[in-house]
């Protein structure tokens, strides 16, 4: 597969040139906090049976805090042209639909990446969900 293809299927976030002031983390969701006072939070929507979550964060969080957000970009494995998703599900019986989710930051400080797993019987969504708070 191509990784090129990948980036053909990045949206953007719509916080370039934001401004962080605090990122808080756990295991099931991130809350954004701005310097206009912006709060977002980052989270998954749980229906049923699915199970979605932080796979990893390539990078330091506290990058992205006190300078403008110069990238900002959503970057998933769904409707990729040539994805197999035999290459994500293992042997679990529940898992015959998995969605990868990567979020793309930058700052002139550094580069963070936030890698979303989700995994369902194909009938229940593995999106990642964000919500603007305020």
């Amino acid at each position: 597969m191509n990784n090129a293809n990948y980036f053909n299927n990045a949206n953007s976030l719509g916080w370039e040139n934001k401004v962080l002031t605090n990122i808080d983390k756990n295991n099931i969701e991130l809350i954004f906090r701005f310097e206009d006072g912006d709060v977002y939070r980052m989270y998954h929507a749980q229906n049923c049976c699915e199970y979605v979550y932080i796979e990893d964060i390539e990078g330091d969080l506290d990058n992205l805090i006190g300078n403008p957000l110069l990238q900002c970009l959503e970057v998933t494995n769904y409707n990729i042209e040539g994805f197999d998703e035999s290459e994500c599900c293992d042997e679990s019986e529940c898992c015959e639909s998995c969605t990868w989710t990567f979020y793309k930051f930058a700052t002139i400080k550094g580069y963070v990446t936030i890698r979303w797993f989700g995994e369902s019987n194909g009938y229940y969504s593995e999106s990642v969900d964000i919500e603007k708070l305020n």
